[in-house]
């Protein structure tokens, strides 16, 4: 497992293109949307977060099971 800094920077521009889009919509009014945009942002990230934790744990598996 390496772990590569593309990845921190992936999900902090997702994060700002999130906020950025959460704001330009809530200015217009349309707050409903601004907030689905936020639930959508975060369950993306989530997901890459999870998969990159189910990288750790095997790799931890790996290392103490010594497979």
């Amino acid at each position: 497992m390496t772990f590569d800094v593309n990845t921190l920077f992936t999900i902090a521009g997702i994060g700002i293109v999130i906020a950025m889009m959460h704001t330009i919509f809530k200015q217009m009014g349309k707050e409903d949307i601004a907030h689905w945009i936020t639930v959508i942002g975060f369950i993306i990230i989530l997901y890459m977060v999870a998969t990159f934790l189910n990288d750790l744990f095997q790799e931890i598996k790996r290392v103490f099971l010594f497979q």
